[in-house]
């Protein structure tokens, strides 16, 4: 081979590197446009070494249903060091965020949340009267006595308190929105799309691993 012709292949491979540097820059989440920062930071409820992903979320929100089979996915494949759960934040339905204290008091949340999201977006059931949502509990094959004990908890209505002091206090302004570690929120609208908001969880969950 040529001097030149080798001078010229080796020129080019260089251009091309240079070429995808900006392209690997711009794929990178920007504080301000793909997340942004909670201030102040919140202390998060996992031991140390483990990270925090919480998604607040409304099952009356319908693009938290287009979300749900997507991130719960996405949860499946989390390795250990990441640890996930979710906040219904109460804004216009509280019977949606008791529904979801009730289930996770029961250890069917996870069984059922899509369940719920298909009876309000799917079947155009409100969700709202304990008459409805007593019936929905015993066709999901929840007995009847025991979930509506449940539902009318103190304990429930503890843990729906906590749910409206973490949205409070985490900044939530709209749904689905995830924190990460007590210091990023991001959000498919902010990010654009369900996917790349997730890239985004991973990217910030991959920053909270080399030490934030």
């Amino acid at each position: 081979m040529s001097n030149n012709k080798r001078n010229f292949l080796l020129g080019s491979a260089a251009l091309a590197a240079a070429a995808a540097l900006p392209m690997q820059a711009a794929s990178a989440a920007t504080e301000g446009k793909d997340y942004r920062l909670v201030n102040p930071p919140q202390r998060t409820e996992v031991d140390a070494g483990k990270i925090e992903v919480i998604e607040f979320f409304w099952y009356g929100c319908p693009h938290c249903y287009s979300l749900e089979p997507i991130i719960n996915d996405w949860v499946a494949k989390l390795p250990d060091d990441v640890q996930f759960r979710r906040v219904h934040v109460k804004f216009r339905t509280p019977s949606h965020q008791r529904i979801f204290y009730t289930l996770l008091a029961m250890g069917e949340a996870d069984k059922l949340g899509l369940k719920v999201f298909e009876a309000i977006h799917k079947d155009r059931k409100r969700m709202t009267g304990e008459t409805e949502i007593k019936a929905w509990a015993v066709a999901n094959g929840l007995d009847e006595a025991k979930f509506m004990s449940t539902f009318n908890s103190f304990g429930v209505g503890t843990q729906m308190s906590r749910g409206e002091r973490a949205t409070e206090v985490y900044g939530v302004d709209g749904v689905p929105m995830m924190a990460v570690n007590g210091k990023y929120l991001t959000s498919p609208s902010m990010v654009g799309t369900n996917e790349g908001a997730l890239r985004v969880l991973d990217e910030l969950i991959e920053k909270e691993r080399k030490g934030g």
